[in-house]
């Protein structure tokens, strides 16, 4: 009698530990379904994987799928806590009645809750598409019982939810898409920067880039023609603006490969240059780098004049800055490579007033802001708020400047320190 009794015990007690196993299987899978990544699963549906067009399918109708976890789940611990309270009674009396809880809870906490759901997090992949060839059998068992909880626990929430949280919310912003490629993924080095860079694209305009009519080189159909074979053998470009009076008066742009024929020609007049040159192709400022981007290739161009609402020219763009912003310079970012900055050592560097904050920034790796004036230059005049008529140093959050030559109503070189420390803005005269 007490060897049945006994034998009755232990098996209650299997039933128990089979129980917890259950419950932990229900955990673990509800945290591994919610947590599993839906790009990765998505990528390995196309690939074919069986596991996870089942997970894809289950994730499709996370009513069902919460439901039927839960009705699991609920099931294996009522049951437990019924087992366990038996046990208690048979060997303890009263004190079992009163200990089974506590001592359930304490053992499924561990057990069934937090070491299975813990160990799903982390491996969210590996548990879904194994435990989903369990999952969906279940679910068409259950599916009865899951549609009844369902129809009620929706009408119950149905008057509180918004139409956004009815929406599907899988669609990525571009900053939710940065953070994916900065943070999310195995992408390392310039493919990582590359693909930032070119979801950012829309956050930049050509105005950012553009290269200031100033600094433009082009032709006067003006000047003399042995000048203009002599500017043209010598430019370092390949499309070159060609005007007359005075660069607002564009009357086309010349490839000059398609000179090259004729440069060793003695002959070569202004209406041979003339002839050749193709109608100049503008785009307004403040155009963003994405949309000039499709539209270089919709209209078959790679150079183009940006205008300002009054359609004077501001400067140029080209296909090649645009990529520049998308892989980097072609040539390396070190500061020793571009002309307008030189390092003086001691994290001192002495730099042209027209150069371009952007290149700035990315050349020396500094963060000199960007939102207003466009150069050096300007961002020191911005602060000024007037052209000074000697030499004078300020502070631009961590930036110490200098000025070194004032000429022709600009600051031509200035000299440019980062502190470690960021102090507020002064100016000093010399």
């Amino acid at each position: 009698m007490l060897a049945g009794a006994e034998n009755s015990g232990m098996l209650l007690i299997g039933c128990i530990v089979l129980l917890m196993g259950l419950s932990a299987f229900f955990s673990g899978t509800e945290t591994a379904l919610m947590a599993v990544n839906r790009y990765r699963l998505r990528h390995l549906v196309k690939r074919g994987n069986r596991g996870a067009r089942k997970a894809s399918k289950m994730l499709d109708r996370p009513d069902r799928l919460l439901g039927v976890i839960l009705v699991g789940n609920n099931l294996v611990n009522f049951s437990a806590a019924t087992l366990a309270t038996v046990i208690g009674i048979h060997y303890f009396g009263d004190l079992g009645l009163l200990m089974a809880p506590w001592v359930m809870t304490l053992l499924f906490l561990i057990f069934s809750e937090v070491a299975p759901k813990t160990f799903a997090a982390e491996n969210s992949e590996l548990w879904s598409l194994k435990a989903v060839f369990v999952l969906d059998p279940l679910s068409k068992v259950l599916r009865p019982v899951v549609i009844m909880i369902n129809w009620f626990s929706n009408t119950l929430v149905k008057p509180f939810m918004t139409r956004d949280s009815e929406e599907d919310h899988d669609q990525l912003s571009k900053e939710e898409l940065i953070t994916v490629v900065t943070e999310g993924g195995e992408v390392i080095g310039e493919r990582q920067s590359m693909m930032t860079r070119l979801l950012d694209l829309e956050s930049v305009t050509v105005n950012d880039i553009l290269i200031p009519r100033n600094e433009v080189i082009c032709i006067d159909i003006e000047n003399p023609i042995e000048q203009i074979i002599q500017e043209l053998s010598s430019s370092p470009h390949t499309l070159l603006p060609i005007y007359k009076d005075s660069f607002a008066n564009v009357l086309g742009v010349l490839h000059l490969r398609q000179l090259a024929k004729l440069l060793d020609n003695k002959q070569l007049s202004k209406s041979d240059i003339l002839r050749l040159a193709k109608e100049a192709y503008y785009v307004p400022e403040g155009t963003p780098l994405n949309k000039q981007l499709l539209n270089f290739q919709k209209e078959g161009e790679r150079f183009a004049l940006v205008v300002d609402e009054y359609g004077d020219v501001e400067g140029i763009v080209t296909l090649e800055d645009i990529l520049e912003e998308i892989v980097g310079e072609f040539t390396s970012d070190s500061p020793t490579t571009y002309s307008e900055i030189v390092n003086e050592g001691n994290d001192s560097f002495r730099i042209d007033g027209t150069s371009l904050l952007r290149d700035i920034n990315r050349a020396l790796d500094w963060d000199l802001p960007i939102s207003g004036p466009k150069t050096l230059n300007g961002l020191v005049l911005e602060h000024l708020e007037t052209l000074p008529d000697q030499n004078i140093g300020l502070q631009i959050d961590s930036y110490r400047i200098e000025t070194i030559s004032i000429k022709d109503n600009m600051i031509k070189t200035l000299r440019v320190k980062r502190s470690k420390e960021q102090s507020p803005e002064e100016v000093i005269t010399d």
